[in-house]
């Protein structure tokens, strides 16, 4: 999202089915598609185009573990106990080309690069923003907390304001903000943009921006619905999205430009630079096929497609 951000851990043998197919958990906080169009995953053999780019592991595994927070619609969200949104069905088209599942785990967003880089997943898809802090294993202050991982990028979104309906306060813009009370997700990169205005604030002699930082998007959205909050900034597909259904499209609004937009990216752990490459590759053929503007445009995403995968874009 512009957000935030998911390790090597060998899954236990599976069948994997000889066509796409959507795997809950017993939990019902996964979801997964997956196809092999040939052989089995159990003797590391399979049909798909990209299969053979795979690791070893992985190919053995049948199955790519993703962490997610499941509450960002459209990019990903829950309908029941499925998973759904741009991401899974990326996910879905990704799949065909390299005959192994994608399962889906929810967590909360600000731990998800932890679980990657720990182990418990193989990649994070969670509207993460490639940034170089990301990169490099940095916290907002710039010191070190790991290693770091790699982006495959895949979309393209900045951050933007949103505001109650009608736009009581009449907010402009973030400058705006000034002085009052923002929400946002924790740990993403729209609550750093509010950092950002906030200390631009204090510098031209104004006063700070009053952060309330929550562990999911949706709390924020209630503050910003309730009053409670005088907007609240968050990525710009995630507030269209709101806009449009959100108390049937009476709840928010949009004010402004968006703010630094850079690259989402597929976070994979720096070590695993094979699989990295398998996914952009396989990227590269759902955008060329069409299949994955497709998956945009179901969800009303189009406007951050991307013409080619790339790797580390972002700034």
């Amino acid at each position: 999202m512009n957000r935030a951000i998911a390790r090597r851990r060998i899954a236990p043998a599976v069948i994997v089915a000889t066509t796409a197919a959507a795997v809950l958990t017993g939990c019902g906080d996964q979801t997964a598609g997956g196809s092999s169009s040939g052989g089995t995953n159990n003797g590391a053999v399979s049909d798909a185009p990209l299969f053979s780019k795979l690791p070893a592991e992985i190919q053995k595994a049948g199955v790519i573990k993703v962490g997610t927070d499941a509450t960002y619609a459209p990019m990903e969200f829950k309908e029941g106990d499925k998973i759904v949104g741009v991401d899974p069905d990326i996910a879905a088209a990704l799949s065909k080309q390299l005959g192994v599942k994608f399962e889906f785990a929810g967590g909360t967003f600000d731990t998800l690069l932890t679980a990657l880089t720990t182990g418990r997943t193989d990649v994070v898809m969670s509207s993460v923003t490639d940034t170089k802090a990301r990169q490099e294993g940095l916290d907002d202050k710039g010191q070190k907390t790991g290693a770091g991982v790699d982006f495959v990028d895949y979309f393209i979104a900045g951050s933007v304001v949103y505001v109650q309906k009608g736009n009581p306060q009449k907010v402009r813009s973030i400058e705006d903000l000034c002085g009052k009370a923002t929400a946002v997700q924790r740990g993403t990169t729209f609550e750093t943009v509010a950092k950002t205005q906030s200390k631009a604030c204090e510098k031209a002699g104004k006063p700070a921006l009053r952060i309330e930082a929550f562990p999911t998007d949706a709390e924020a959205q209630t503050r910003v619905k309730a009053g409670g909050a005088v907007a609240g900034v968050n990525d710009y597909p995630v507030a269209l999205h709101l806009t449009r259904t959100a108390g049937g499209g009476n709840a928010f609004e949009i004010v402004g430009d968006q703010i630094e937009a850079g690259p989402f990216g597929i976070a994979v752990d720096k070590k695993d630079t094979q699989l990295r490459d398998a996914i952009k590759d396989a990227l590269n053929v759902i955008i060329n096929d069409g299949t994955y503007k497709k998956a945009l445009d179901k969800w009303g995403a189009g406007s951050g497609a991307v013409t080619s995968a790339g790797i580390n874009g972002g700034s």
